[in-house]
């Protein structure tokens, strides 16, 4: 019963609304929206760390040789250049054979945050698999002196978080050696 009397009232106030543009010419009374289709900026390796924040969730690409793809699993590579680094993580395997190319990567800026409520569950997680005997002495020191590491670094900062960006791969270009490009334009 409600939904008929909403029904009836909103029925009117359309044309209402619509009638009220009539005498209007179609420059007055449409309104133009205008789409821009968004291209990925490329970001210098150099100043991606500096720059990612205005990124996050966007399409970057970037440049540089692939340093190392990750032998457990193949679905992160590590990309290099004189001026910096990022990772690159993805849902496919990357081909190992790109170790040492140069390559243009399109992908999605992420962000990983550190904060005090992640160092605490961190240190909680940590203290009790070695309560039961799941971690070793050693690596439970390493991963309380990493915890200390972060909590030290936000303090310097001063700051209530870290910020880690990486890149969630979407497509890859493997660009041309610079000597087979040479060896064409002769």
């Amino acid at each position: 019963m409600i939904k008929k009397f909403l029904f009836m009232i909103a029925i009117p106030a359309i044309f209402a609304s619509c009638a009220g543009d009539a005498g209007k010419s179609d420059s007055e009374s449409t309104m133009v929206v205008e789409e821009t289709e968004y291209i990925a900026p490329q970001i210098n390796l150099g100043e991606f760390d500096a720059k990612a924040a205005e990124f996050v969730d966007k399409e970057v690409k970037v440049a540089g040789l692939v340093d190392h793809v990750c032998k457990h699993g193949g679905k992160k590579l590590f990309l290099v250049s004189d001026d910096g680094d990022v990772h690159v993580e993805s849902d496919e395997r990357f081909d190992e054979s790109l170790i040492g190319s140069s390559v243009l990567v399109t992908g999605i800026v992420r962000e990983f945050r550190v904060d005090e409520a992640y160092c605490l569950k961190m240190e909680e997680d940590n203290i009790k698999s070695h309560s039961k005997g799941e971690t070793e002495d050693e690596l439970y020191a390493r991963k309380m002196e990493e915890i200390q590491w972060y909590r030290d670094s936000m303090a310097t900062a001063e700051t209530d978080h870290l910020s880690f960006y990486s890149i969630e791969y979407v497509s890859l270009i493997v660009e041309q050696a610079k000597e087979e490009a040479q060896e064409e334009e002769i």
